[in-house]
């Protein structure tokens, strides 16, 4: 048993000297000192992305939306109310924003326009007439601006309605139990 424990200890030890070198040569540390202090900041910032992200997404639908895992979660929840076209559609128009070149806004904007804003799209989202009519005009010469209205309100439903609605939703309440679980199962013996 002593002698299994002893390999054990060893791999991890072997492990921890192979991952300091690797990480010292990667990103120019200077001594073992700071590779391990690095070492144990990347492994919290970890275990933070997990729990404490999780339970940080009920701040606010921004710290939902900044974070991949939680437009997943928030994304399956709407699924489950018949409103995923609002988080998607938020999603398409912040991707647009990002557009540089003239041809490509032009492509972006009318497949946003088609799947989100026209008259019986496949995803249409609950806009008031007066902003389709806006981004209707706009078409011709869309900017990388034609959407910040519509963005806007959907951006104050999801925040107002659909959120607090998560927040409360046992979908949420269970991602948080399980990370909270997992949190206290991880354990690096060699940090």
């Amino acid at each position: 048993m002593r002698e299994k424990m002893h390999r054990n200890y060893s791999r991890a030890a072997k492990m921890s000297s192979d991952y300091c070198i690797h990480i010292e040569f990667k990103l120019g540390f200077k001594s073992p000192l700071s590779v391990i202090t690095y070492t144990r900041y990347i492994t919290r910032r970890l275990e933070r992305s997990d729990a404490e992200e999780t339970m940080a997404w009920s701040m606010s639908v921004d710290t939902v939306l900044a974070n991949k895992d939680g437009v997943e979660a928030f994304r399956t929840f709407l699924k489950s109310e018949f409103s995923e076209e609002n988080v998607e559609f938020w999603l398409a128009c912040e991707d647009f924003k990002k557009t540089k070149s003239p041809t490509k806004i032009a492509l972006k904007a009318r497949k946003i326009y088609s799947d989100f804003i026209q008259a019986d799209a496949p995803k249409e989202i609950n806009i008031d007439f007066h902003t389709k009519n806006h981004i209707a005009q706009n078409m011709t010469e869309p900017t990388l601006s034609c959407f910040d209205d519509a963005q806007r309100l959907i951006y104050s439903l999801m925040a107002k309605d659909s959120f607090p609605r998560f927040l409360r939703s046992e979908e949420y309440k269970e991602l948080v139990k399980k990370q909270q679980n997992g949190k206290q199962k991880r354990w690096l013996p060699f940090l």
